[in-house]
């Protein structure tokens, strides 16, 4: 179980489709859950789907000391109508204990605390991503991605938005609330009060960032999971990744995490 004062961030790639097939362990997830990953159309966004869910349900069930499977999630009531749809949570945990999980094309992120946390994980944009959500963004974000170009654009906006993403995760509303309503660009000065804001390593192809409730930054440790983590007879090792402090101490602070690549 993660100490007050403490993160953990556990990144997950998707297994090949042909060891995925057989030796993914469906068995540990919901019907909801084995619903959703046959409603995808692409066999890959599947894979990504139910590797994320039985990382998910192994890693909490190995913090809880219960079965992945019987581990129970509810929905924390929305901030702006009071419905339940907000931040997903495990039920009635002792103690309290806190996740966040965020998957993107072939990568899941999970995030693990004792505080209120939000997560994010994207692939590198496109131009033509940039392009069109770069509207969508805070007046002073737009204008530091106008002193930007080519490849110093694109991962700006990359970092940018999963910043975004984490934040309003954090919150529970998600893109309910308007992307435009927060800054979350690089002059940590201008972001939330009340929230420390962190870029993560998520690998060459993947931006990853985490929204922590509260101004100490915390002590972080980002793992990698092994794949045979996810398999039939896998199991999950919870041991204590190095970990440092993310400074500067400012009202929301952005620092690099410490690695340990999972064997």
């Amino acid at each position: 179980m993660p100490r007050p004062g403490e993160l953990d961030v556990w990144l997950v790639r998707r297994p090949r489709l042909d060891s995925a097939a057989e030796r993914l362990e469906l068995t540990e997830l919901s019907d909801a859950e084995r619903r959703r990953t046959a409603s995808f159309v692409r066999p890959t966004d599947g894979i990504t789907y139910a590797s994320a869910h039985v990382a998910l349900r192994r890693l909490l069930g190995a913090y809880l000391g219960r079965p992945p499977q019987d581990v129970p999630f509810v929905r924390e009531p929305c901030p702006g109508c009071a419905e339940p749809h907000g931040r997903p949570a495990v039920a009635h945990p002792d103690p309290p204990l806190h996740f966040s999980l965020a998957h993107s094309h072939g990568m899941a992120a999970i995030a693990v605390s004792t505080t209120v946390i939000g997560i994010d994980v994207e692939r590198l944009p496109r131009d033509e991503t940039v392009e069109v959500c770069t509207p969508a963004l805070h007046p002073g974000e737009r204008q530091e991605l106008e002193d930007l170009a080519g490849d110093n654009r694109r991962e700006a906006f990359g970092q940018m938005w999963t910043r975004k993403e984490a934040f309003l995760k954090a919150l529970g509303t998600g893109l309910s609330r308007d992307p435009g309503q927060d800054y979350l660009g690089a002059d940590v000065r201008r972001r939330p009060d009340g929230w420390t804001l962190l870029d993560l390593p998520a690998g060459p192809r993947h931006n990853a960032a985490v929204a922590v409730l509260g101004t100490e930054a915390p002590k972080v440790g980002v793992r990698w999971l092994p794949v045979e983590a996810l398999f039939a007879g896998g199991t999950v090792d919870l041991g204590t990744a190095a970990a440092m402090p993310a400074a500067p101490t400012t009202p929301a602070a952005s620092a690099p995490a410490t690695t340990t690549q999972g064997t």
